[in-house]
C-alpha cells in the first residue's frame, strides 16, 4: 500500500512539472509576456506563472489568484496579505514582481 501511495505521489509530482514546463516553453494567445524588467505582474499572472517564482508553489500561486479575485493588489507589499507569504518570502520577491495595471490582462510587464 504504501509503495501505491509513494507511486502515485511521484505520479502527480511529475506531471505537476510537466505542466509548468510545458507552459514555459509556448505561451497561447493573451499569455504573459515579458516586460524589460521581467518582473511578473501578481495582478494578472496564471497560476503556473506564479508557480515559477522562488518559493512559490501550486498552492501558494492559487492562494495569490484567490486573494486577487476578492482584492487585487495595488502594491507588491500587498502580497504579504496571502497567508503563507511572510516578510522574508516577500523580500526574496519583491525585485521580480510588479502589480502593473490590473486591468491590462498581462501577466508580466510593470
Amino acid at each position: 500500500m504504501k509503495t501505491r501511495k509513494r507511486l502515485g505521489t511521484v505520479l502527480t509530482t511529475i506531471a505537476a512539472l510537466a505542466l509548468l514546463v510545458g507552459s514555459a516553453g509556448a505561451a497561447p494567445p493573451g499569455a504573459a509576456k515579458p516586460d524589460p524588467g521581467g518582473r511578473v505582474n501578481v495582478n494578472t499572472a496564471s497560476a503556473a506563472e506564479l508557480a515559477g517564482l522562488p518559493g512559490i508553489g501550486p498552492s501558494k500561486a492559487q492562494a495569490i489568484v484567490e486573494h486577487r479575485a476578492r482584492e487585487p493588489f495595488k502594491v507588491p507589499e500587498d502580497l504579504r496579505k496571502v497567508k503563507g507569504i511572510g516578510d522574508k518570502l516577500y523580500e526574496s520577491l519583491r525585485d521580480q514582481i510588479t502589480v502593473g495595471d490590473a486591468g491590462s490582462g498581462s501577466g508580466r510587464g510593470s
